[in-house]
């Protein structure tokens, strides 16, 4: 259970409003490797992409995130009009005025629990991350059902730490189906086209259980707009009507090492790159290309009520 569920992701998006004069004023950023930026370079750890060939589209400069590219949040920011990018929490620089644009707190490896990716060494655990931005804001053996449910537990929990420290308007990505993801495709023996249906199993009980979490929270703090993500129904669309978004391969990662879908060993710099990222979702065995990052984000920006619930994030932006 603790390696599938190290591969669970949720990943979290907070915005807090700093000033009316700004729909969106600040963007914090709270997860794992999907939305890192570079934190992982500063700690003692396995989990780092701060070299090549991560970074190749992102002025062929590695800085710590994992995809060719922008990572979905980097996307999102630029679809709001934001001029940079909100650095990383540990970077030295990210100190006084940098602060009031927002901070990216996430860090690969991480997870819900604190025990979440102690084999690859340190890493801000999401209890961490939480304190963290509460930093900034004062300077500006269970059961499968019950283990769920103690996650879900801690994520309320922290989610209304949160809410707590101010934020409003907060969106929440639910499990993707890591069972369709290279790794899991190249050390699992399956027939062309299939996924992983345990892991994909779990997702889908999670999810359902962090939807209803979010629904109670919005019933019950006054004020909270919590918007389910739902990234497991994007990223199941995307991999299954490829052809349709304008890729030809859902399957396999552009960098490729090792394995017949390239998930036994992550991205390095002997890797194989694909010659068209564009036409690549997976980039490594566990993230997805710039490409399929934008797709995600459209979907996030306007995507209905099958996406995003209760509302998408150009609403949520509105309200």
């Amino acid at each position: 259970m603790g390696i599938i569920f190290q591969i669970l992701v949720v990943c979290f998006l907070l915005l807090v409003s700093c000033s009316a004069n700004k729909s969106v004023p600040a963007f914090f950023t709270f997860g794992d490797s999907l939305v890192d930026v570079g934190n992982n370079n500063y700690l003692q750890t396995l989990a780092k992409a701060n070299y090549f060939p991560f970074g190749i589209d992102f002025g062929n400069k590695p800085t710590g995130r994992f995809t060719n590219g922008r990572t979905t949040f980097d996307i999102l920011q630029q679809e709001l009009g934001f001029a940079q990018f909100t650095p990383p929490y540990l970077a030295p620089t990210t100190v006084g005025d940098v602060l009031l644009q927002g901070v990216n707190y996430a860090s690969s490896a991480s997870g819900i629990l604190n025990s979440t990716g102690s084999n690859f060494g340190d890493r801000i655990n999401f209890d961490t991350q939480i304190s963290n931005h509460g930093r900034t804001e004062s300077a500006t053996a269970m059961s499968e059902e019950a283990y769920l449910d103690f996650l879900i537990s801690r994520l309320k929990l922290a989610l209304t730490t949160l809410y707590n420290l101010n934020a409003r308007k907060i969106i929440v990505a639910n499990a993707g189906p890591c069972g369709c993801i290279p790794f899991e495709k190249d050390i699992h023996p399956l027939p062309k086209g299939s996924c992983v249906r345990l892991i994909n199993r779990l997702a889908h009980t999670f999810n359902d259980k962090l939807k209803g979490m979010l629904a109670e929270l919005n019933k019950d703090l006054q004020g909270a707009k919590f918007i389910y993500v739902d990234i497991y129904r994007m990223l199941l669309d995307l991999t299954q009507n490829y052809v349709s978004y304008g890729f030809e391969n859902a399957t396999s990662a552009c960098c490729s090492f090792a394995g017949s879908r390239g998930g036994v060993v992550p991205c390095n710099p002997l890797s194989k790159i694909c010659p068209d990222r564009s036409k690549y979702i997976f980039w490594d065995p566990f993230h997805l290309t710039d490409a399929a990052n934008v797709i995600a984000v459209r979907h996030m920006m306007d995507g209905g009520l099958n996406y995003m619930s209760p509302m998408n994030f150009r609403q949520l932006v509105q309200s």
